[in-house]
């Protein structure tokens, strides 16, 4: 797991560019709407909203702006509506991917996301042929400067399920239900992290042993992430870290 896990790290990393270019900010105020569309525009009683609305905060995204994005998800505004679809596909080297969508037109999205798999040399898959592989997680990215004891102590009780060593950072795993219940745990603790989310974690990984075979696969997750409906990429790859650390990461 460690290789996909950097490069899930160093897609946290890359935000910051696309912040930049205001295309991060676009997709978390989708995620907003469509959350408040679906559960109701209070963020106590909607746990999806609550994540999604901290997952904005976190990146900067002004308060009234998210405000906005809840209202139009509730009605109270006029805005477009969005519907959630998530698509199966393969990556080069079989490696199996999910790609998490909120799109106004699904034919459009449908075709583009096609298009974009068949041209860097994947492949769209059948519903179900692909999400068996993968299950749905909080994830919580802590620097590595914070002592595992220190970790487990502010937090087990909070439900933590695994702690794992990513060389540079740990990676705090819980039931999704239980991540702001973690998140919590931990800044009352004052414990810094570079990222708290919801994630959909692999359950067995494809070993890519070659540059040339990692770029083939991190093609496909840039040119499904550089799509403007496309909310999350998720894929099974495991590239070694000397192999991944020699890559640059483009924007």
């Amino acid at each position: 797991m460690s290789g996909h896990s950097k490069w899930a790290t160093i897609k946290h990393k890359k935000g910051a560019q696309d912040k930049a270019r205001g295309k991060l900010f676009a997709k978390l105020i989708r995620q907003v709407e469509v959350a408040a569309r679906e559960g109701g525009g209070d963020p106590d009683a909607n746990p999806t909203l609550r994540t999604m609305y901290q997952k904005a905060r976190d990146n900067s995204v002004p308060l009234d702006t998210i405000e906005r994005a809840i209202k139009r998800g509730t009605g109270e505004l006029e805005g477009v509506t969005y519907e959630s679809i998530t698509y199966e596909g393969y990556a080069p080297n079989g490696v199996a991917v999910l790609i998490d969508v909120l799109t106004d037109n699904r034919n459009r999205t449908g075709s583009e996301i096609r298009s974009l798999l068949k041209k860097n040399g994947g492949s769209i898959a059948e519903p179900g042929s692909v999400a068996w592989q993968f299950e749905r997680k909080g994830v919580v990215i802590v620097p590595k400067s914070v002592e595992e004891d220190d970790i487990m102590l502010a937090a087990l009780d909070a439900g933590i399920e695994d702690l794992t060593d990513e060389g540079d950072t740990w990676r705090v795993t819980c039931a999704p239900g239980d991540l702001p219940a973690v998140r919590a745990a931990l800044e009352a603790e004052g414990i810094a992290f570079e990222s708290a989310d919801t994630t959909m974690l692999p359950t067995t990984t494809v070993p890519i042993e070659t540059t040339e075979a990692a770029k083939a696969v991190l093609r496909v997750m840039d040119a499904l992430e550089d799509n403007d409906d496309v909310q999350d990429v998720y894929a099974n790859f495991d590239i070694p870290d000397e192999i991944l650390s020699g890559m640059s990461v483009e924007a």
